[in-house]
């Protein structure tokens, strides 16, 4: 028992005396934990492996029926849409109920309507306007294919462009915003 009492009590007058070696001599105690440290260094580089990261592009990851959009620096998704087999620049719209083409755009894609055809009122961001109902055949983005998508055609003046509404994705199996590009899938 008393060898034990001896031990404890040798142990604790060591360790209470370290904080006041420290500050009688604390170059001593940095020097000390610098050698260490450099002696530990050269064993821990040498046994760690050597790991080569190969980041892939992003269209690189994509595999099957994918397409990749960037967003543009306005944070929009444009890109080159095939409407009926003809090459028409068009904007995703997840906001939009259906995919919105001007009368321009519809003639040039092969729907002939009339005027009477226009019976539709439709709240644009511009106001009110005339549209009409019509079915695109066929659009397509680079590897996606999709047919008979619902579309409303809108006078020239209520829409100069084309959006891609929910009318095409919900056709898609699944779109995603990821990495600032909207990443689509069929």
């Amino acid at each position: 028992m008393s060898m034990k009492l001896v031990l404890v009590s040798t142990f604790v007058g060591v360790a209470a005396s370290v904080p006041l070696l420290y500050q009688s001599n604390p170059e001593f105690f940095a020097s000390f934990f610098d050698r260490s440290a450099k002696e530990v260094e050269p064993v821990i580089a040498a046994a760690a492996p050597k790991v080569v990261i190969v980041e892939k592009t992003p269209e690189e990851m994509l595999q099957g029926r994918k397409v990749r959009v960037e967003a543009d620096e306005r944070g929009h998704f444009a890109a080159d849409f095939r409407l009926n087999g003809r090459s028409t620049e068009a904007m995703i719209d997840t906001g939009a109920t259906l995919v919105a083409i001007n009368e321009s755009t519809a003639r040039r894609i092969g729907l002939s309507l009339k005027p009477s055809d226009f019976s539709y009122r439709v709240q644009t961001a511009n106001g009110m306007a005339r549209a009409a109902a019509a079915v695109i055949r066929e659009i397509q983005i680079g590897k996606i294919h999709v047919k008979d998508v619902q579309a409303a055609v809108l006078e020239d003046k209520a829409l100069s462009g084309t959006l891609v509404g929910m009318s095409f994705l919900q056709k898609i199996t699944r779109y995603r915003v990821e990495a600032g590009g909207m990443v689509l899938e069929q």
